[in-house]
């Protein structure tokens, strides 16, 4: 793929927008490059859309020009989708479908060829906000689209501990905190920091977990009740299954929570021994090898066990 300002510079009417249930990738490689198009193309109207993220991203610049409301029937030029393919986008799937041209930037294995006309997919990149990095003139970049595109980094590589941060992700990392943003209080505001409901949450699904398999998987669940009881939505939920994965000897981690009558949203992660991307899409979900997502239907206890299937298949292989 050419640098995005090759494929947009022609356009009046520009689209950005990702998955729906924003995370720290998509809000940061979205509002990245949202910043980045603003300032090289003043002339351009260019139109950012997601789900309201969660307030811990509200130190990104422009964060408040983010539109959640779809309601516009307006036909643009580009839209740009980032960190998903099509069928995740919510609401603004609607611009994909008629823009003039599409372009698709994402890292997930599921979604390796691209949805768009033309697409920058590399499954081996730490984050979307990592290939958005790629396509800018660097001359370009300040400092408010440098920190955006640091966050959206930090979160998909887990401050750069998850196996998908590579060599060449670490130099980003260092070309991006040269341009004087305040790096360590990014990573505590945005990725640690939790509010006081969050931990007693947290500390809640961690005491009713159960191991299982041998204590190689675990599993917590929320049910709508108990998050309504602490006054909590999806975004307060983040991070809990990261904190399952981390329990020793846990290969494994499942965390599920209620969002419909009898309907799960699913987050697995995995230390290495389990691909879970490839359970989550079984189910039609995706995401990476070692942490993926899916919604499923049923109780809660068939879930659980359709899911444990497809674990139990891959634990018991032969590690290579």
């Amino acid at each position: 793929m050419k640098k995005i300002l090759e494929e947009v510079r022609s356009s009046d009417k520009i689209a950005i927008t990702g998955h729906v249930r924003p995370d720290g990738d998509c809000v940061g490689s979205c509002m990245g490059m949202y910043l980045y198009l603003k300032k090289a193309l003043p002339g351009a109207q260019v139109d950012v859309y997601l789900e309201k993220p969660s307030a811990v991203f509200d130190c990104i610049s422009r964060i408040g020009d983010i539109k959640t409301d779809c309601g516009a029937d307006t036909v643009y030029d580009v839209c740009i989708v980032l960190d998903v393919a099509a069928d995740r986008l919510g609401d603004a799937e609607k611009y994909f479908l008629t823009a003039k041209k599409t372009i698709n930037i994402d890292h997930h294995i599921s979604n390796a060829s691209g949805c768009a006309q033309v697409n920058y997919c590399r499954p081996d990149a730490s984050s979307a906000s990592e290939l958005v990095y790629e396509l800018m003139d660097e001359e370009l970049i300040d400092k408010d689209i440098a920190q955006a595109i640091y966050i959206g980094i930090i979160h998909d590589t887990g401050v750069f501990q998850y196996s998908n941060t590579t060599p060449h992700t670490m130099e980003i990392g260092a070309r991006l905190i040269r341009y004087g943003f305040d790096f360590s209080r990014l990573i505590d505001e945005t990725f640690y920091e939790k509010t006081y409901l969050q931990a007693q949450v947290l500390g809640r699904a961690l005491l009713e977990s159960v191991r299982f398999m041998e204590g190689r998987c675990i599993v917590s669940v929320i049910d709508r009740k108990t998050m309504d009881f602490y006054g909590v939505n999806a975004k307060d939920l983040e991070g809990i299954v990261s904190q399952l994965r981390v329990i020793k000897g846990v290969e494994c981690a499942l965390f599920l929570y209620q969002t419909g009558t009898q309907e799960y949203k699913v987050s697995l992660r995995s230390n290495g021994r389990v691909n879970v991307a490839e359970v989550a899409s079984f189910f039609g979900g995706g995401g990476h090898v070692r942490a993926a997502g899916c919604t499923m239907h049923g109780t809660v206890h068939d879930c659980i066990n359709n899911l444990s299937l497809h674990i139990e298949r891959q634990l018991q292989e032969e590690p290579t």
